[in-house]
């Protein structure tokens, strides 16, 4: 299908509040015309809130990015250039996905060309993906947070979270030691 092995994830847009039908439809036509090895994951990211509803505290899903459908696909979008035009098959992909009831189209700066989604923008979105960034630190090394609430703190990394890309420290706060969860991407080394 394309010069291109590895799959990319792409954001597409739909009509708010039809995320989850625009997946399904899209996993059922996966299924029916056998692109499992084209179109590989599709996901409608959520999380859990609390809400309050006579008086009871109740867990509930929430979409994460209403309006927005992420789906991974092997493709040859982002290596055409502007005057190239797309194969056969990327173009029967394109329009399968732009022409799936819901969806309005690929988030793009070029409307003609879907761009994937860099993997360490979806792991700052809290989307999974099997992109671990590169750290240089480990358990026990001295590090200092370099963005948000604690930046310029100096702390020893406790534990490591490869799966949530995540490292616990101990901040000094209001006179003791409180842990705190950081981003790998918010500390480095020193």
């Amino acid at each position: 299908m394309s010069d291109v092995n590895e799959a990319k994830w792409y954001v597409v847009h739909t009509y708010s509040g039809y995320e989850n039908k625009v997946k399904t439809i899209l996993e059922k036509t996966v299924e029916k015309r056998g692109m499992q090895d084209i179109i590989q994951e599709i996901n409608v990211p959520t999380e859990d809130v609390f809400e309050i509803k006579d008086g009871k505290k109740k867990a509930v899903k929430r979409k994460k990015y209403p309006g927005y459908v992420f789906i991974k696909l092997v493709s040859n979008f982002e290596n055409l250039k502007d005057s190239e035009e797309p194969s056969a098959a990327d173009k029967e992909l394109w329009y399968l996905i732009r022409n799936t009831r819901g969806v309005t189209g690929f988030v793009s700066t070029n409307p003609n060309k879907p761009l994937p989604i860099t993997d360490s923008d979806l792991a700052a979105m809290g989307i999974a993906t099997d992109w671990v960034p590169d750290v240089d630190y480990d358990i026990g090394d001295t590090i200092r947070v370099i963005t948000g609430p604690f930046a310029d703190s100096i702390c020893v990394v406790e534990e490591m979270n490869y799966e949530k890309q995540q490292v616990k420290v101990k901040i000094a706060m209001f006179g003791r030691e409180t842990p705190v969860y950081l981003d790998f991407t918010q500390v480095e080394r020193i």
